[in-house]
């Protein structure tokens, strides 16, 4: 059996990302484990710990039975105490114990989807119990490892794909975050636009409008007037979009135009991961 077509482009950005990353930590000594990355909280060694945990979740590996410590700062919804399950329960593990458990764990994932034959409708389990579809669980999946990557990348000083098949991937995720963000958590004026321009390694333009209803749709036409616009690189749209950077840290790669109220609300509320 082959994958499903629809599938493969999230299979392969998976692979690209996921391959990445264990290229990126292969030559790592001990000590280099313990760097800090952009993710919030998170070690090198935690963030490997989360994708690993990640695949083996994906292949359906029943989740480790484990106390988290009371003293997790960054640990403050359900949703982040599941996560960090599988991150806390690899603190102490060497850095030959990482890549051995990565490196087996691609090659069970590879298999698995050599061999996958679900149709992307097929219901599936997600985080917290949530049923979600095979597609939905492959996109989300590889968003997530690239994001990672990236977080890697960056506390390696190692920067790179940022225009890969997960960057894509990306892309449409977060742009598919927008009209919610625009019209319900910013609460943007109805009957008006909002514009993002974005440059570098993936460019887009795209306008957010809100009806007379107070709500918002992604249009790739352009606005005339609009109540807002907003101009940044891909780099610094991703790392405000998943809640690396606040946006007074960014405030010198972000144009913003028009109502400064509306724009700050926007990006006050712009990080869509948890």
């Amino acid at each position: 059996m082959s994958l499903h077509p629809t599938l493969q482009p999230y299979a392969d950005a998976w692979t690209q990302s996921v391959e990445a990353i264990a290229e990126l930590v292969q030559p790592l000594v001990e000590g280099e484990w313990n760097g800090r990355t952009p993710c919030p909280g998170w070690s090198i060694r935690d963030v490997v710990s989360h994708v690993i945990g990640l695949d083996n979740e994906m292949l359906g590996d029943p989740r480790p039975i484990h106390t988290l410590p009371r003293d997790l700062f960054h640990v403050t919804n359900d949703h982040q105490r599941y996560m960090e399950m599988q991150v806390d329960v690899r603190r102490h593990h060497t850095a030959p114990e990482m890549t051995s458990e990565l490196e087996y764990t691609i090659i069970r994932r590879n298999r698995q989807l050599r061999n996958e034959s679900r149709q992307p409708g097929a219901k599936v389990r997600g985080p917290l119990g949530a049923e979600l579809t095979l597609e939905e669980s492959m996109r989300n999946h590889a968003f997530n490892v690239w994001v990672h990557e990236q977080d890697l990348r960056m506390a390696l000083g190692r920067p790179g794909n940022l225009d890969s098949a997960g960057a894509q991937v990306a892309r449409d995720v977060l742009l598919s975050e927008l009209p919610r963000i625009v019209a319900e958590t910013a609460n943007a004026p109805r009957s008006s636009a909002v514009v993002f321009d974005v440059h570098g390694p993936i460019e887009f333009l795209r306008t957010i409008r809100v009806d007379i209803q107070g709500r918002g749709t992604l249009e790739t036409a352009p606005a005339l007037g609009p109540a807002a616009s907003l101009t940044l690189d891909w780099e610094t749209y991703v790392r405000l979009a998943c809640g690396r950077v606040t946006p007074e840290a960014v405030a010198d790669r972000v144009k913003a135009d028009g109502d400064p109220r509306l724009t700050a609300a926007i990006l006050r509320n712009f990080a869509v991961t948890q």
